[in-house]
């Protein structure tokens, strides 16, 4: 999970970088697009020539569809946030996702949820309100892009859960990249179409990146409980701030990283509280 967070974070910043080169918060689509060609024949070439999966067969997969389509509206707001944002306060509100399942299970599955998870759940909203900065509102209400995209990023892990087996992980991120690769190419078909062979590189380097991130979030999650690694991936923070800073010249206000640590450790509570219960190994 450490190595799946690191991969995302130095993905998406080139992605980021990319499209700041361009000058074109459209071009996003376009980055994506041509990603996902790369990233799409990496995995399309291992299944077919190393594997020897049938191809067509695999995409008849439903199950590996619907996941897919959670994958998608994820990155949809995942990246409109990303251009938009400095990348640490993006990961930062994303790894709400903790508290989602919390107020999900309590809503919908009609779970028990006793005083002290509801404090942290609190707590972490004050963590999300202290790096928005009300008072301050530098992007207005952008932060709800990050957030909306931490509750797909929810339902997509609870859904790979139910279909990941041994053998079938490469399967589920061809799926997965054929998805966002068809939906970012028919974006760029009714955009203006902004790539250079200046991008082509970076972007190159871009896909490696995220087929790795893609295997390991997806192996990650059949070898262990959901809840084992939750806390590893409160990692892509630092991550993201290394490289935001490295690669984008993104310096994070103080608000921010202190939002981050209540964030985290809030995260980290609920997490060992359902330990505690047993509702998790």
């Amino acid at each position: 999970m450490f190595a799946c967070q690191l991969c995302f974070a130095i993905n998406d910043s080139i992605v980021k970088l990319s499209v700041e080169e361009i000058d074109n918060n459209i071009s996003t689509l376009n980055v994506i697009f041509i990603r996902g060609l790369f990233s799409t024949f990496f995995i399309f070439f291992y299944l077919k020539v190393i594997q020897k999966k049938k191809i067509f067969e695999i995409l008849k997969k439903k199950s590996f569809h619907i996941r897919g389509l959670f994958e998608v509206m994820t990155a949809l707001f995942f990246f409109t946030g990303l251009i938009l944002m400095p990348v640490s306060n993006v990961y930062t509100l994303l790894m709400t996702n903790p508290f989602f399942v919390t107020i999900f299970a309590f809503i919908f599955l009609k779970e028990k949820v006793g005083f002290r998870r509801w404090s942290a759940v609190i707590i972490g909203f004050i963590g999300v309100v202290i790096v928005i900065n009300p008072q301050n509102m530098q992007f207005g209400y952008l932060f709800i892009l990050p957030i909306i995209a931490a509750i797909f990023l929810t339902i997509r892990d609870i859904a790979t859960k139910g279909i990941v087996t041994e053998n079938n992980s490469f399967e589920i991120i061809f799926v997965t990249s054929v998805l966002m690769t068809l939906f970012s190419g028919i974006g760029s078909i009714f955009l203006d179409f902004k790539i250079t062979f200046l991008q082509i590189p970076k972007i190159f380097i871009s896909s490696i990146f995220l087929s790795i991130a893609y295997l390991f979030s997806v192996m990650t999650i059949f070898y262990a409980p959901l809840s084992l690694t939750a806390s590893a991936r409160y990692s892509v923070i630092i991550f993201g701030m290394i490289f935001g800073y490295l690669l984008l010249g993104e310096v994070p206000s103080y608000n921010m990283i202190i939002g981050a640590i209540i964030i985290s450790l809030s995260g980290l509570f609920v997490i060992k509280r359902q330990k505690e219960l047993g509702k998790i190994k």
